[in-house]
């Protein structure tokens, strides 16, 4: 009696396990079982006591205090658009008297794209197309009488009193002149597009011109087309050590119709990458960088006499990162900017008209954003990864650096956001971390939470269901002395006494993060905990080079990119080979962009100790990358030979071992197919047996359709076949 009672209870537990639903890759990317709700384009009313949310059937208005949807600011349904017409965008005057709409969007590269724009009265609830066809980038002028514009690389203003049309410059040509927006690599590199800027009085309008004739063109053919020849897209891009456009700034004033040009500083080989108007009347300020990208200066314009000063450098001895904009206070006098020359990201107020610095944060740990600037309490608040490089906190300071406090819950650490009303007595925060889908709230400036407006619990009680593990957090020493933090994710029935392979994730660009404590990467992380289930374990090392842990740990990969982000791997791999639990003879290693770069160094330069490697859209040698990118961390290959040589895949091509896959979307206008083509080039001549794959007219996400459902049913086979 006891062997059947005894029989009985393992036949119970043994269901009780198979009982708990497993993930499949249908679930993931073809039925997205798993929703992460988000609420998209929350946006604070002028009086602050009221937000906006952007919705499929609208823009809907809802109260801070209580949470509570007062409405629709525009209800979609009532619209007499063009037939099927779906907005994607839109933009309230200063005045809340008219919001500008943008509808079917025609993508041009990551951020740009043209559509069409509606105008829309918010009294009568008329509206009125802008133009017939589509155009870029329209924008109220402060008053909300005008609206800017860029089509066909030029720009014009519309009278939406008269609906008259001005052209403003008129030598815009594809691929040679732009005005008023960015060429390719600005947008990719120093994230902008709009290229325009209305001064706070609407006088005048301050916009970027792009000389790019000078630059090198590279085509994409793209295949999936009616036509029995494919169409091909010719574009400039500047790969490192060749020609950029050349850059002016001019200040158009629509009374005088007539243009200025700004007389710049040490104009030959520099980046422009940021400009903005002060509180001042006619004074503009922009951001000047040298080419190099390691000296930055803000210079003040006076539109009027077209005097410009120097009122701000900063130095570093590697690189200095991608500039923000600058914080102009309505005081006149001051500005917030971000410097690491403590060795640390910190705020600083720069006196405009003494040109005085004076730190406003001082710690050992790095400001992430600025959140919002009381000017008058003289505080500010901002996220900074304080406790961990992998957390966020949300703090709040005086302008003088003093009163530093804590905003943020400090007994659930995660990842926060802030999202300020106008008036600042109210935040949008999110929270996440490995564990917690995003939680949503509102809460007043002092962090009480007020509302919450989603806490995903439908998505957590789900994940319940599955039994999925969640990322442990921790860290190692490597043989050269270095901690690296890093994430692993366990089977949920492991057993310590196994021999378990394990998959490395892997991007390790300079100043990335993968390892955070937070819902990243969502989509990712899923396919992750559907590989514990078939009995792998899934890690992350964030190596040498990867960022939110001071200047010297970012910058130490300076000139040399590569060799110690795959040095630190390869250690990862040696000291996960060393524990009990996982078998050293079968460690893999995945990337995407500069993961895929580092994947394909480690299964070459680190064939000892990977196994397995997938790559996809890989850099395979820098050359071939856009200038802006490259030369930040490397400088020109002219300079430089000797470090875009050593740590390319493509010169370790006779050192590959394992199994490789290769994949590639063969229209990535960002990493070129060139790259892949040039290390299987490089492979076949060492007579190195690997697999390849192109995804036809796919760009860098490789992305739509049946397409990601595809790839990741293809590596999880190819990993289960030789892991």
């Amino acid at each position: 009696m006891k062997k059947i009672i005894l029989s009985l209870l393992a036949l119970i537990c043994c269901y009780g396990v198979n009982a708990q639903k497993n993930i499949t890759l249908e679930d993931i990317w073809q039925n997205y079982t798993f929703r992460l709700k988000g609420i998209s384009e929350i946006r604070s009313m002028a009086d602050g006591e009221r937000y906006c949310i952007f919705t499929r059937s609208g823009i809907e208005q809802y109260e801070y205090k209580s949470g509570k949807k007062i409405g629709y600011l525009v209800d979609f349904s009532t619209l007499s658009l063009d037939k099927n017409s779906v907005v994607v965008d839109y933009a309230i005057s200063k005045d809340n008297e008219k919001i500008l709409l943008a509808a079917n969007p025609e993508y041009i590269y990551r951020r740009s794209y043209i559509a069409d724009y509606y105008i829309y009265n918010v009294k009568d609830k008329s509206v009125i197309k802008l133009r017939k066809n589509k155009v870029r980038l329209a924008e109220f002028s402060p008053k909300a009488d005008k609206v800017a514009f860029v089509m066909d690389n030029n720009l014009y203003v519309t009278d939406l009193n008269t609906m008259t049309e001005k052209q403003i410059t008129f030598d815009g040509k594809k691929n040679q002149i732009i005005n008023g927006t960015t060429d390719w690599v600005y947008e990719e590199e120093f994230a902008i597009t709009k290229g325009f800027y209305w001064s706070n009085n609407g006088e005048e309008i301050a916009y970027y011109r792009f000389d790019e004739s000078n630059v090198k063109e590279y085509t994409i053919p793209f295949y999936l087309v009616d036509s029995i020849y494919p169409n091909n897209y010719t574009y400039k891009y500047p790969k490192a050590g060749e020609d950029n456009s050349f850059v002016d700034i001019y200040v158009y004033n629509l009374a005088e119709g007539k243009a200025k040009r700004i007389n710049i500083e040490d104009h030959n080989d520099i980046y422009l990458p940021r400009m903005s108007w002060t509180k001042n009347d006619n004074e503009l300020c922009y951001t000047w960088m040298n080419r190099h990208q390691n000296e930055l200066k803000l210079y003040l314009v006076n539109t009027k006499t077209m005097q410009s000063e120097n009122i701000w450098t900063d130095k570093d001895d590697c690189y200095i990162e991608e500039p923000d904009y600058v914080y102009f206070l309505n005081d006149k006098q001051n500005a917030i900017v971000k410097s690491e020359r403590n060795g640390f990201m910190n705020l600083y107020l720069l006196n405009i008209k003494t040109k005085q610095l004076t730190p406003i944060t001082k710690g050992n740990y790095d400001v992430t954003d600025l959140c919002y600037v009381n000017e008058k309490d003289k505080c500010l608040y901002f996220i900074a990864a304080s406790t961990y490089s992998y957390n966020r906190e949300l703090f709040k300071v005086n302008l003088n650096g003093k009163k530093l406090e804590q905003i943020s819950d400090k007994n659930k650490i995660g990842t926060y956001t802030a999202a300020f009303s106008d008036n600042g007595k109210y935040y949008i925060c999110s929270y996440s971390d490995a564990s917690t889908p995003t939680v949503y709230t509102i809460n007043d400036n002092k962090g009480k939470t007020l509302v919450t407006l989603e806490d995903n619990k439908t998505l957590k009680d789900q994940l319940a269901e599955y039994n999925v593990p969640n990322k442990e957090f921790s860290s190692f020493v490597t043989t050269l002395g270095d901690t690296l933090h890093y994430w692993i994710l366990k089977p949920q029935n492991f057993n310590a006494n196994k021999k378990y392979p394990v998959l490395f994730y892997v991007y390790g660009g300079p100043g990335s993060q993968e390892v955070l404590n937070s819902q990243a990467r969502f989509y990712d992380y899923m396919w992750f905990r559907y590989l514990t289930q078939k009995g792998y374990i899934v890690a992350c090392v964030d190596g040498r080079g990867t960022g939110k842990r001071g200047a010297a740990f970012k910058k130490c990969t300076y000139l040399n990119l590569g060799d110690k982000e795959c040095i630190d791997q390869i250690e990862s791999a040696k000291y996960f080979g060393s524990l009990p639990y996982i078998d050293k003879d079968r460690i893999g290693i995945f990337g995407w962009s500069y993961g895929g770069y580092m994947s394909s160094l480690c299964i070459t330069r680190g064939h000892e100790y990977f196994k397995t490697a997938i790559a996809v859209a890989p850099v395979t040698n820098w050359r071939t990358y856009d200038n802006v990118y490259t030369e930040r961390f490397m400088r020109t290959p002219q300079e430089n030979a000797d470090g875009y040589d050593k740590n390319c895949p493509i010169n370790f091509a006779d050192q590959l071992e394992g199994n490789y896959l290769l994949i590639h979307g063969s229209a990535d206008d960002n990493v070129h197919l060139q790259n892949t083509m040039k290390f299987t080039d490089a492979l076949i001549k060492n007579n190195k047996q690997f697999l390849q794959f192109t995804y036809p007219d796919k760009n860098h996400s490789i992305y739509g359709g049946n397409v990601r459902y595809h790839l990741y049913q293809m590596m999880t086979n190819f990993l289960d076949k030789n892991l």
